[in-house]
């Protein structure tokens, strides 16, 4: 059997389903009302049991009050009268479960009873209010049953909770001996309904239901709009981002990134600049054709003209020197393919290549010597420090980074103005600079001049190729150093200086 579909939720139903997290509070404000109802109920009976004793109390040791030949006593009643309430029933009875004295009833009065608030019949079916229409149990009935006065007639006082014989209420009774000497000679008996604290629990069960339902409207209301707003952005986002590249993959439009503060906006952003870099990296792949065209097309001349030439001209050195100069065009078309090659090569390098410590001093101090070889042309300016900066990574490819930061220096030097190579040490790192003076760097080239196939020559500066990856290589050498590279102009605005700063290593 295939397993089933994934349930797919939208966001609201999520935002919803993570509402219900709400549900905990009524249930744990229903549990408090439960445990405080309890605790009243708890109250009510232990007050019940001392009404009853009370009244027993004054009725100690006088069995001549018990003794009428009716069964009551006016004396009793008065008694009683003092003692009863407006919801609650005392009545005493002899040893022979005679009613003696009766004062009080169980229900409430129209002016005790809680008038039903306006709320009430729209929570009705959910919480039910306590009812004054019952049927009160007659003493005779009470009596026949009643387990608590069977026990205070055996000397224990006693508490028994009831319902009334229609079931509508329930009633609390209390009962307690009445002593002549070490003798019951009878039991006062004291009830009374829980209708008042089932109304304060009713009560207070129908504001927390108002106040939850409440707040579920105002809480359903806020992530539903919150919902649509983000599902509105959202979607606005991915209409943005399948509408910037065509079918052909071209970007067709930079979407303008979100002023919002909060993640999406973040996401907007991101994507905003993502589609920058991509829009920039694709129109230089678009005039890639075009640069190497240009770079190829000196090259393939040469080698076309030798050759036709070659053609035509008689065997011996005007042949020789056809022939020489279609071999410089094939090696600078060889030197091409080198140069596309060698960042990938580099990259793979880098993954491999062993770290070591080794002295940067000794490294540039080398290859300044060789550049002197190199660009005879070429006057160069170096301060290095007299101490020692040691680093950890491969002197060869750092060797390789200055080669390429003093290759771009010398093809924009200006005249005779000499190149400058600064090796310093600040805030433990070894800074690397190389100073050129010529042509300022364009502004809007500073944050990507070390970026792969970036290049601000305006036409070739040497017979060799440029194909904007010699500062690329730089950075990629510089960060496998755990450094960083950056250029900026000179003050003066004459000039170039390129900075590559490389963490000193631990001692």
């Amino acid at each position: 059997m295939e397993g089933l579909k994934r349930v797919r939720f939208s966001l609201r139903a999520k935002l919803a389903l993570t509402a219900l997290v709400l549900l905990a509070l009524p249930w744990a404000g229903t549990l408090y009302v439960n445990e405080v109802e309890r605790f009243l109920l708890e109250g009510q009976e232990q007050s019940l049991l001392a009404t009853a004793r009370t009244v027993a109390t004054v009725l100690h040791e006088r069995p001549q009050l018990l003794a009428s030949a009716t069964g009551h006593d006016d004396e009793v009643d008065a008694i009683l009268l003092g003692l009863q309430r407006a919801s609650s029933r005392v009545w005493v009875v002899d040893r022979s479960y005679q009613v003696v004295a009766l004062a009080g009833r169980l229900k409430r009065s129209a002016e005790a009873a809680a008038e039903a608030p306006w709320w009430q019949p729209f929570v009705g079916w959910f919480i039910e209010r306590p009812t004054e229409d019952f049927t009160e149990s007659l003493p005779e009935n009470v009596l026949a049953t009643g387990r608590d006065i069977a026990a205070a007639m055996q000397g224990t006082p006693a508490t028994l909770v009831r319902r009334t014989q229609d079931g509508r209420a329930v009633v609390m009774s209390a009962a307690h001996p009445i002593w002549s000497g070490d003798e019951v000679v009878g039991a006062v008996v004291v009830e009374e309904t829980t209708n008042p604290i089932v109304s304060l629990k009713t009560a207070a069960l129908e504001r927390l239901l108002l106040l939850t339902l409440a707040v579920f409207a105002g809480a359903a209301v806020l992530l539903i709009a919150f919902a649509s707003r983000l599902s509105l952005r959202i979607r606005r986002l991915r209409d943005e981002a399948e509408s910037a590249i065509d079918a052909r993959g071209r970007i067709t439009r930079l979407a303008a990134g979100s002023g919002a503060s909060d993640e999406i906006g973040d996401l907007s952003r991101s994507f905003s600049a993502v589609l920058a870099r991509l829009a920039q990296h694709h129109a230089y792949l678009e005039s890639m054709a075009g640069r190497l065209s240009h770079e190829l097309r000196t090259p393939i001349a040469v080698v076309r003209s030798s050759l036709e030439n070659l053609k035509l001209a008689p065997e011996g050195s005007e042949a020789r020197r056809y022939i020489e100069r279609a071999e410089e065009g094939l090696s600078r078309l060889n030197r091409i393919l080198e140069r596309m090659m060698e960042a990938s090569r580099l990259e793979q390098s880098l993954s491999s290549a062993e770290r070591e410590r080794y002295d940067l001093v000794g490294v540039v101090r080398g290859c300044v010597e060789g550049y002197r070889v190199a660009y005879p042309r070429i006057a160069f300016a170096v301060e290095l420090p007299r101490q020692s900066l040691q680093v950890e990574g491969s002197p060869d490819l750092a060797a390789q980074l200055l080669d390429k930061l003093v290759e771009n220096a010398v093809d924009f030097c200006r005249g005779a103005e000499p190149v400058r190579i600064e090796l310093t040490e600040a805030g433990g790192a070894a800074v690397l600079s190389v100073v050129n003076k010529g042509r300022p760097l364009p502004a809007e080239f500073r944050a990507r001049l070390f970026e792969s196939m970036i290049s601000v020559r305006e036409g070739p500066q040497t017979a060799a190729p440029h194909l904007g990856i010699g500062l690329y290589v730089a950075r990629l050498i510089a960060e496998y150093h755990g450094g960083s590279t950056d250029a900026a102009n000179l003050p003066a605005g004459d000039g170039v200086a390129v900075t590559v700063r490389i963490p000193l290593a631990w001692k």
